[in-house]
C-alpha cells in the first residue's frame, strides 16, 4: 500500500499499560496517549477506552483521514489471524480479535503482531538495521524474544508464532532452570533480566564470595543492581554478566547457522549494561559459530529510544495494514 496519507498509530500493548503513539514516516512520534490494560477485564470495553483516549491526539495531526493505518504489538499476537492467543499477562482468554475490533471502530486497518517482532520491525524501518535484509532481533527484558528477518521480512512461520529463540533450550541437563513457559534449561530462564538477577542471586548462596550485593536482600536484587555492582568492580557481579554473555554469544552463533545474519541487534534493560554483556557475547559468538560464518555478522545495538521502541516498532506494521 502506498504511504499517502502522513501519519500511523502504534499500540505497544503490555499487561500493565497499553501505550498509543501517532508517528510520521520518517519515525518521529508526534503525540502519545496511554490507558491502563489492567483496568479493562473485559476487552471491548478496552477498546473503547483506548480510541477515546485516541481522539484528542488523532484531531491534533488533522482527524483520522490523516492516518493510513495501525500496527499493534502485543504478547502472543498473531500476524496472520490479529488475534492474541491466550496471553499469560493479559485478563482476556482464548483467542482476542483485537486488530478486527479496532479497525471497526477508527474505521481504518489494523495489523498486529507479537512484541518482538513488532520491535524487528521497527529496527528495520526507522533505525540501526534499516536497509538490512537479514538480521535477528533479540530483546532482552523481563523475558527473552525474537524477531527474525530473513530477505526483507520478518518469519511468521506456518501460525504466526515462529520466532521464539529465548525457549530454545540450552541446559538438558535435570539441572536446567525452570522456565516460565513450563520447560527447563530455556534461554530466557538464563539470559533475561530476571534471570541475571537469578543467576546473582545462586553464586551468592553457593559461595561465600565478598560482593557489594550481599549488603541487599537477596530476593530483592534485580539486574540493574548486578550491573551497578559490576560498573563498580564487583568481581561476582562481572562473573554474572560473563556468563549471562557467554550464553547468549553461544545461542547466537547456533542461530547463525540457519539464517546467515547481516547482523543481531539486541535491544531492552540488559543492553545498557553495554560491554559489560556485549563483551561476553561477542568473544562467545567469534569462538563458537561456524568458520563459514565468522566475520559476517554484526552484533549491534539498538539505537531506538528506549521508551518509544515499542511504540514504533508496532507503528511500523500500520504502514503494511
Amino acid at each position: 500500500m502506498d504511504k499517502i496519507k502522513p501519519y500511523v498509530i502504534g499500540l505497544d500493548l503490555g499487561g500493565t499499560n497499553a501505550v498509543f503513539g501517532i508517528v510520521d514516516a520518517r519515525g518521529n512520534i508526534i503525540a502519545t496517549t496511554a490507558i491502563k490494560t489492567q483496568a479493562y477485564p473485559v476487552v471491548e470495553d478496552f477498546v473503547e477506552a483506548g480510541c477515546t483516549a485516541l481522539e484528542p491526539i488523532i484531531e491534533e495531526v488533522g482527524g483520522i483521514d490523516k492516518i493510513q493505518g495501525m500496527g499493534i504489538g502485543a504478547p502472543n499476537g498473531c500476524y496472520y489471524t490479529g488475534t492474541i492467543e491466550s496471553a499469560a499477562n493479559l485478563a482476556w482468554k482464548g483467542s482476542v480479535p483485537l486488530a478486527k475490533m479496532f479497525s471497526e471502530k477508527l474505521g481504518i486497518p489494523v495489523a498486529l503482531t507479537n512484541d518482538a517482532n513488532a520491535a524487528a520491525m521497527g529496527e528495520m524501518t526507522y533505525g540501526v538495521a534499516k536497509g538490512m535484509k537479514n538480521f535477528i532481533m533479540i530483546t532482552l527484558g523481563t523475558g527473552v524474544g525474537s524477531g527474525i528477518v530473513i530477505n526483507g521480512q520478518v518469519v511468521y512461520g506456518c501460525d504466526g508464532f515462529a520466532g521464539e529463540l529465548g525457549h530454545v533450550i540450552m541446559d538438558r541437563s535435570s539441572k536446567g532452570r525452570l522456565c516460565g513457559c513450563g520447560r527447563k534449561g530455556c534461554l530466557e530462564a538464563y539470559c533475561s533480566a530476571t534471570g541475571v538477577a537469578r543467576s546473582a542471586r545462586e553464586l551468592l548462596e553457593t559461595t561465600d564470595r565478598p560482593s557489594l550485593l550481599r549488603e541487599m536482600k537477596a530476593e530483592e536484587i534485580t539486574s540493574l543492581d548486578v550491573a551497578i555492582a559490576a560498573g563498580k568492580g564487583d568481581e561476582l557481579a562481572k562473573e554474572v554478566f560473563d556468563f549471562t554473555g557467554k550464553m547468549l554469544g553461544e545461542a547466537c552463533a547456533d542461530f547463525a547457522a540457519f539464517s546467515s545474519p547481516e547482523a543481531f541487534v539486541f535491544f531492552g534493560g540488559l543492553t545498557k549494561a553495554g560491554e559489560l554483556i556485549m563483551k561476553p557475547i561477542e568473544e562467545a559468538y567469534n569462538r563458537q559459530v561456524l568458520p563459514i560464518f565468522k566475520g559476517k555478522a554484526k552484533l549491534l545495538v539498538s539505537t531506538l529510544d528506549g521508551a518509544g521502541a515499542a511504540v514504533l516498532g508496532a507503528s511500523a506494521l500500520g504502514w503494511e495494514a
